[in-house]
C-alpha cells in the first residue's frame, strides 16, 4: 500500500483518514476533497467562491454600467471601453497572481483569456 500502510484510496477500516468509511463512499470523499481543495481559502480556511469586489472590479462594473445605460459613442465611448477593459484585465490578473484558492485563480485566468481574445477579435 501507500504511506502509512494503506492503499492511498479513501475509505475502509484500514484508512486512517476516514476509519470505518464504507469503500463505496470513497467517491463521495473524493468529491468533498476536491471541493475543499478548489474552494478553501488558503489564508482563512473558509470556503470562498465569491468576494466583495475590489477596486479594479468596481471600476469595471461602473464603466460597464455606464456603457450599458448610456451607450456612449465617439471619444467618450472609447474611453469608457478602455477603462472597463483595463479594470477587468487588472482584476483578472490580480486573481491569477493572488487568488485565495485555485477556483479564484482559474476564474481570473478564464476571464483574462476571454477578455484578451475579445480584444484581439475587435
Amino acid at each position: 500500500g501507500g504511506p502509512g500502510g494503506h492503499s492511498g484510496r479513501a475509505g475502509g477500516a484500514d484508512d486512517p483518514r476516514l476509519p470505518g468509511l464504507n469503500p463505496h463512499l470513497a467517491f463521495s470523499y473524493g468529491a468533498v476533497a476536491m471541493i475543499d481543495w478548489l474552494f478553501r481559502n488558503r489564508q482563512t480556511g473558509a470556503l470562498t467562491v465569491a468576494q466583495v469586489p475590489n477596486a479594479p472590479l468596481i471600476v469595471f462594473i461602473v464603466a460597464a454600467g455606464l456603457r450599458w445605460i448610456f451607450h456612449p459613442t465617439g471619444t467618450l465611448g472609447t474611453i469608457i471601453d478602455v477603462v472597463a477593459t483595463l479594470g477587468l484585465v487588472v482584476w483578472a490578473g490580480d486573481e491569477v497572481i493572488r487568488g485565495v484558492n485555485p477556483w479564484r485563480r482559474m476564474l481570473g485566468a478564464g476571464v483574462l483569456v476571454f477578455t484578451l481574445i475579445g480584444m484581439v477579435m475587435r
